[in-house]
């Protein structure tokens, strides 16, 4: 899911400065679809013969590959011939840039806007250092057609003004943190709340009708928290609520009226909230990011700007507690690509109720460590929300910090400006500063059957919280051979795998050409790699049968993919470089025999294709047939 939604969020960003190429270049359009997953599937299967396969976004949830891009006077030609050999497919046709709204394969390139071109100067009000910011503040703001900036120095953060929470404490505590913005942001200001005045029976009346359902169903929580309300917490203020108040004002050395002046309230929600004492609650109000809202800013304190992030980065001796304003123009569609992008980040964990619905969507996640919880909502054209992250098993606190954040929640005018934190050094698995979640572990695996069941390495499956197949497709191990270091998945869903092995019956000849497919680098290139060498043992290096030497230079991500002959049949399956705690020197490699592989399967129940000799195949075919049969394997926590 990381690839297809960073391709995703990339194609996004790219939308607001394709003017001028679009108008200089032709393309071969092969394919559309209206599911990106099956686009980027197509998008392999074409890129293991072809070069310049792109992907784009053509609107309406429709995805196209295309080839080029080409001059208007090559495109027919390069088309007439790819056509003639069988490449493309009949129907293929010539496109336009103006056919396409973003690029999302491959992931980072953008060649509607090739900087090689004559491109046209940016539009006023946006700088050359706001067009080259690739992060999600950008890439979300783009897609719902935001390119105009503020024109507020982007050197100067907002002012963010700190006033004391109703929580029961009268003056505003000093915390020690230093709140200034790395963006050059002032010492925040530290608001004292006026006092409460005392009030007459007839004011108290008067303030409590115009208490909201909330505000009265929180004082039902708080009287059952002291112990003196035992009824339902319906916010209706009845003759059981009435009593509840009368004990605690006679609890509390006050006349027992049963109505509660403001004060008084005050009072008790400040006894309700003293699991939160030390937090020092205030309202911070961040006029850059266009958000008001109650912070623990005893233990967070505003760190940066990252677009559509207001980072509020740990400060005190919480280390996992986090907040993020979020803050940025938009359309639902800004919305549904900030829900998914938010689900790739390692401050989300995957365990979690997660729900939208209409122009808002909250989302929660959990695991050991953390507990995240993100609201977010589309009103005006500008989306804006916030998430908390807490430390695990701290859930009191965390549930009464939460309700006093979502009931705080204010929008004020204005939004963050979406070239906020442009200047800060791009990484390639940082989102607007946030970690993408990360596979701990790849490697490489070949479909056996139409069902979509794999082979792959032991070291692949071992110690996982779950496993993957293109990090998008749950899988499950149904059986492994520690022995031989072979586990065989089987994908929760069923999968139509592009092809199949086919396991070669004759025994291949020593020094016969042999090659390798494999995700080489963890799959940060999109697709598998062929790497090519040569049989020089049919046995291992103990005279073990079962095993094949091969004289060929592989990486780790290759462990776990098919070896095949020069006829693409699979001859065994790539075992990891170290062996038994050794390290063999470069240049070696070993791959369990076919038909060792073949009985695994076969314990299982399970009869993979298989193949007597053959006739040599190009090596554009042969890359086609053992791409399409590879797939990348992943371990995660």
């Amino acid at each position: 899911m990381t690839r297809t939604v960073l391709s995703f969020l990339l194609f996004l960003f790219f939308s607001a400065f394709t003017a001028s190429a679009q108008q200089q270049s032709s393309w071969i359009q092969l394919e559309s679809h209206p599911n990106l997953a099956v686009t980027e599937q197509a998008i392999r299967a074409y890129g293991a013969r072809i070069d310049d396969v792109n992907g784009f976004n053509l609107g309406g949830g429709w995805y196209a590959v295309a080839l080029g891009p080409y001059s208007a006077d090559e495109v027919d030609n390069v088309m007439v011939s790819l056509r003639e050999q069988g490449l493309i497919p009949r129907d293929s046709y010539v496109a336009s840039s103006t056919d396409y709204q973003q690029q999302f394969w491959p992931v980072g390139a953008n060649l509607l806007n090739d900087p090689g071109t004559d491109t046209a100067e940016p539009a006023e009000g946006v700088t050359t250092e706001s067009v080259e910011v690739t992060d999600l503040a950008d890439a979300l703001a783009e897609a719902a057609g935001n390119t105009e900036t503020t024109e507020t120095d982007p050197g100067t953060a907002a002012e963010t003004e700190l006033a004391q929470a109703d929580t029961g404490t009268d003056t505003a505590a000093d915390t020690g943190s230093d709140t200034t913005a790395q963006t050059g942001t002032t010492q925040p200001e530290v608001v004292a709340e006026p006092e409460i005045p005392e009030e007459t029976q007839y004011e108290a009346r008067q303030n409590e009708a115009q208490l909201t359902a909330e505000e009265r169903r929180q004082l039902q929580i708080a009287l059952e928290w002291a112990g003196h309300y035992q009824g339902a917490i319906d916010a209706a203020i009845g003759p059981g609520t009435r009593g509840a108040m009368a004990d605690w004002q006679r609890s509390n050395g006050h006349e027992p009226t049963g109505v509660m002046t403001t004060r008084q309230r005050a009072e008790l929600l400040g006894q309700y909230n003293t699991v939160l004492d030390g937090l020092n609650i205030r309202t911070v109000r961040d006029t850059e990011a266009g958000v008001q809202m109650k912070l623990p800013t005893g233990v967070v304190a505003f760190d940066r700007y990252e677009s559509p992030f207001a980072h509020y980065d740990a400060s005190g001796d919480i280390p996992e507690a986090r907040v993020l304003m979020i803050s940025q123009p938009g359309d639902r569609n800004t919305l549904l690509v900030l829900y998914d992008i938010m689900q790739t980040l390692r401050i989300v964990p995957e365990d979690g109720p997660r729900e939208i619905s209409g122009n808002s969507f909250s989302l929660t996640g959990r695991n050991a460590s953390i507990v995240s919880q993100t609201e977010a909502s589309l009103e005006n054209g500008h989306v804006k929300g916030f998430t908390l992250i807490w430390p695990a098993g701290d859930e009191d606190r965390r549930t009464r910090l939460m309700a006093e954040m979502q009931a705080s929640f204010q929008r004020l005018d204005g939004v963050l400006d979406p070239g906020a934190g442009g200047d800060v050094q791009q990484e390639v698995d940082l989102v607007s500063g946030l970690e993408i979640r990360q596979p701990k572990l790849s490697r490489s695996g070949f479909y056996v059957d139409q069902s979509g069941t794999v082979v792959t390495t032991l070291e692949a499956v071992q110690g996982c919280e779950r496993v993957t197949l293109d990090e998008d497709y749950n899988a499950r191990v149904i059986g492994i051979d520690e022995a031989l270091g072979i586990a065989v998945l089987k994908p929760v869903d069923a999968l139509a795998p592009i092809a199949v092995a086919a396991f070669q019956d004759t025994p291949p000849r020593l020094q016969s050409d042999i090659a390798v497919a494999g995700y080489s680098y963890g799959g940060i290139l999109g697709s598998p790699t062929l790497t090519f060498g040569q049989l020089a043992d049919a046995r291992g290096l103990n005279g073990e049968e079962n095993l094949k030497r091969l004289a060929l230079a592989s990486l780790e991500g290759d462990a776990g993919g098919p070896v095949v002959d020069a006829y693409g049949a699979v001859v065994g399956m790539l075992l990891p470089a170290a062996q038994s705690g050794r390290q063999l020197p470069d240049g070696v490699s070993f791959a369990a025999d076919a038909a060792a592989v073949r009985q695994v399967l076969a314990d299982l129940g399970i009869n993979p294709s298989s193949t007597s000799g053959g006739t040599t195949i190009p090596p554009e075919t042969l890359s086609k047939q053992a791409s399409g049969m590879t797939v990348l394997v992943s371990c995660w926590d």
